[in-house]
């Protein structure tokens, strides 16, 4: 580690883990919005217009206040403690975990390109995808807190199990979820 700037990693990494639970969070609420915009497309007008508009204005605040900055600000306090310490890149458990950082980044973005897409009324996946969509979210944050807080006492094939496991039970409570609604 840098030892002149030592002493600031630990407030990197708190910056790093409040900055994560804001981007989570911008991320679960997104997807809960899109859900709704796209369930507004079944109303009937004026209702349908005037949710939709609503729904437009809401992503675009949520994403340009709350979750990309979050995620701008999650990435360089990341970067900045692996700068401040490089030993963690020759880390096994660092080098999975930034994998599937790299996946929630890609899950960002295709949820960026979603924003501009029901602006712009091109988007077509019903709720029920969109739900599954949202839960793809949940595994990745599972899969990074545990890799991170297990580390190398993490076995790789059992945690594979686990995750995959975790997720086969979440595509069971949203099918649930979707036969209970359609009950009502």
């Amino acid at each position: 580690m840098i030892e002149f700037f030592q002493p600031y990693y630990t407030y990197f990494l708190a910056v790093h883990i409040v900055f994560v639970i804001s981007w989570m969070a911008g991320l679960f609420y997104i997807l809960s919005l899109f859900i709704y915009h796209t369930e507004a497309n079944e109303k009937p007008e004026p209702e349908k217009g005037i949710l939709k508009q609503q729904f437009i204005k809401m992503e675009a605040t949520l994403w340009k206040i709350i979750a990309a900055p979050a995620m701008v600000i999650t990435v360089l306090a990341g970067v900045s403690m692996l700068t401040l310490n490089p030993a963690l890149l020759q880390l096994d458990w660092m080098l999975v975990k930034l994998g599937f950082v790299v996946g929630l980044l890609i899950y960002h973005f295709v949820c960026q390109n979603i924003v501009k897409q029901l602006k712009n009324d091109q988007f077509k996946l019903s709720s029920f995808q969109l739900r599954l969509w949202r839960e793809l979210a949940t595994i990745f944050m599972i899969a990074i807190v545990f890799i991170v807080i297990l580390k190398n006492a993490l076995n790789w094939i059992y945690g594979l199990i686990g995750i995959m496991g975790v997720a086969l039970v979440i595509m069971i409570a949203v099918k649930l979820y979707k036969n209970y609604r359609l009950k009502k």
